[in-house]
């Protein structure tokens, strides 16, 4: 057998198994995506809960829920920061 045919059959396998795994992946990153906004969402809710006696409050929307849920706490520390000390 040629070395080429070979080669390319290696080739077309390797590109079957990645475009096979591809949908796979990308549904599996929306899924965490939208787990973690998820996350974000509760994290302000709770934050506005206690916050309330203290007169603190952060609008639970799109941007602030994915900012609250991909960077966790310490996203919410900053929301809190700029709702306090700049807006």
């Amino acid at each position: 057998m040629e070395p080429i045919i070979i080669i390319l059959g290696i080739c077309g396998l390797i590109m079957f198994f990645l475009l096979v795994s591809m949908p796979g992946k990308a549904l599996k990153w929306t899924g965490q995506a939208i787990m973690k906004v998820m996350i974000g969402a509760i994290f302000l809710f709770f934050l506005n809960a206690v916050g309330n006696q203290f007169g603190i409050f952060v609008p639970i929307n799109l941007i602030t829920s994915v900012v609250s849920g991909f960077l966790g706490l310490p996203g919410v520390a900053a929301l809190t920061v700029i709702q306090l000390w700049i807006i």
